[in-house]
């Protein structure tokens, strides 16, 4: 979760005015490229930026089969992963992952697939529970050892679709709930990962190993999950693709929580049509999950591929967040430039206004998370083998490991949470309220505008800034995981553009259950600007 998006109230974009230049310099020379990037990483990677399409060619052909690339992508992990730049996103491998990608080939060649996910690699966050050989511990040293009993959904959903699930991916511990000076991507299990676009900046939390370890092509495409901005911000810092579906429509059993209101697990991808993909494998319902099986939401799967066309945005009628298209940063103007490209490309664009009624209730999203957050946190734990079974019990082991748990920043976070006083207070309902009623009324009254609109636009958030283990992070520039955030509803991300070598994203937040149709709009966005390029593992800006 970005745990500082919900207490900013406007002074974002004055702070990134004094931080950023107004546009973006000129790329270094090749010479100078070179003499910046890590060798290792830079040498040609067989799998680099392959869609799932193009995996599913090579193993259609007979090309490669699902442990080849397992094994390629397992070669590539040690090679920049843990040497060479040292991302360090990826937390475990699986020691299952080979056996596993055996019996797909062997279901393969006598002819049964599963679907489009069929062999394909896959890195999920370590905040979802695998019943196998490897851990879940939110990335906290109090969890280490805790391996779940079983399944989460989510995992059950990929097996299914014939995924290999092929290890998990550092976070940013408790997702980003533990303390308010954290410095995102760290977690006292696995360490600092870090942004292979520049190896000294943030690859944003919480979902950070995912971004990170997708945009370096560590895998095919990751899982993330988020309560506030967890994958839409690291997506726009990583140069990804990356959906927030609404929530509900991924089932949230087995996954270390902070939300019950909030909370959903989603992908991240290097192109639109694999963070489709693979939503598709992720979303149903869930019996254990009753928000997945509500009046509201889709009960079939569905295919979130079959409205992607070019000409997507031809006659469609969007909205633009107001306040960002006029931030005086290079998020601003990137986004000046994308409306144009969306207007080029048939669309037609008003201005909306969303963040003037959904920044004041940050404090009420905070006490809202501090409650449901215990909650889930000790029934997650009381249903498990690991020996924290309570939020008090993890503080106390945090306490007495300090020098390995917390030796950058604390925990007032998750005491902040333990005072809590359970989810039939007075103060909790009223924030609830609060929260869901104001955001909700904000995005459908700014969806309504001019008879409707298909979605509306904004900065996802700055690019990204220096890793600071002590004084943990700083804003550089307006973000928009807020209000989708806290109202449930969908919310894209892809690449819009580059403030020097940091790729900033554009975001896309539609109505509930409108993930399809998002994706379609993301789709023409991409196919039309091409934004997407690898990352060059620079050790620093220049």
């Amino acid at each position: 979760m970005q745990r500082r998006q919900f207490l900013q109230h406007g002074t974002q974009a004055a702070l990134a005015s004094a931080l950023l230049p107004l546009a973006a310099s000129a790329a270094p020379g090749p010479a100078a490229a070179a003499a910046n990037s890590d060798p290792r990483a830079a040498a040609p990677f067989a799998l680099g930026e392959l869609t799932i399409a193009d995996l599913q060619a090579q193993l259609a052909s007979g090309k490669a089969t699902s442990r080849s690339l397992c094994q390629q992508y397992m070669a590539r992990i040690a090679e920049i992963d843990k040497a060479g730049p040292r991302l360090n996103s990826v937390i475990e491998l699986n020691p299952d992952a080979l056996s596993i990608a055996d019996g797909l080939d062997k279901e393969r060649k006598a002819g049964r697939l599963r679907g489009p996910m069929h062999g394909i690699p896959v890195l999920i966050k370590d905040n979802i529970d695998t019943g196998d050989q490897m851990q879940t511990t939110a990335g906290a040293l109090a969890l280490a050892g805790h391996k779940a009993a079983q399944d989460s959904f989510v995992a059950r959903q990929l097996r299914a679709a014939g995924a290999v699930i092929l290890g998990k991916t550092n976070l940013s511990e408790w997702a980003n709930f533990r303390s308010t000076h954290s410095a995102s991507g760290w977690s006292s299990r696995g360490g600092q990962t870090h942004n292979p676009y520049v190896i000294d900046r943030t690859p944003s939390g919480s979902s950070a190993g995912s971004g990170s370890a997708t945009s370096a092509s560590l895998c095919a495409v990751a899982v993330g999950t988020e309560t506030n901005g967890s994958i839409v911000s690291p997506s726009s810092v990583n140069g990804l693709v990356g959906l927030k579906p609404t929530v509900g429509l991924v089932s949230r059993t087995g996954i270390i929580p902070i939300s019950a209101t909030q909370d959903t697990a989603g992908p991240m991808a290097r192109c639109v049509r694999d963070a489709a993909i693979l939503l598709g494998a992720l979303a149903g319902p869930d019996p254990a999950d009753a928000v997945t099986v509500s009046a509201n939401n889709p009960k079939k799967a569905a295919d979130y591929t079959r409205l992607l066309r070019p000409d997507a945005l031809k006659g469609q009628k969007l909205g633009v967040e107001k306040g960002h298209l006029t931030s005086q940063t290079i998020g601003g103007e990137l986004l000046r430039k994308a409306v144009a490209d969306l207007k080029a490309q048939g669309a037609t664009v008003v201005e909306v206004d969303v963040r003037t009624a959904t920044q004041p209730i940050g404090e009420a999203e905070f006490d809202v998370l501090l409650y449901e957050f215990k909650d889930g946190v000790n029934k997650y734990l009381a249903g498990t083998k690991a020996p924290m079974k309570t939020l008090a019990d993890v503080i106390a082991f945090n306490k007495a490991n300090a020098a390995k748990a917390m030796p950058f920043f604390q925990q007032e976070t998750l005491e902040l949470a333990e005072k809590t006083d359970g989810l039939a207070s007075d103060k909790y309902k009223a924030a609830l309220r609060k929260v869901v009623d104001t955001s909700r009324a904000a995005l459908d009254a700014a969806l309504k505008t001019d008879g409707g609109l298909a979605g509306i636009v904004a900065i996802t958030t700055g690019p990204a800034a220096c890793i600071d283990l002590i004084n943990g992070e700083y804003n550089t520039g307006p973000g928009y995981s807020g209000a989708a955030a806290m109202a449930g509803y969908p919310h894209l991300t892809l690449p819009m553009g580059y403030a020097h070598e940091l790729p900033i994203g554009l975001s896309f937040v539609g109505a509930p259950y409108k993930e399809a149709e998002l994706l379609a709009l993301g789709y023409a966005y991409e196919q039309a600007t091409k934004h997407r390029r690898a990352p060059e593992f620079k050790a620093v800006i220049g």
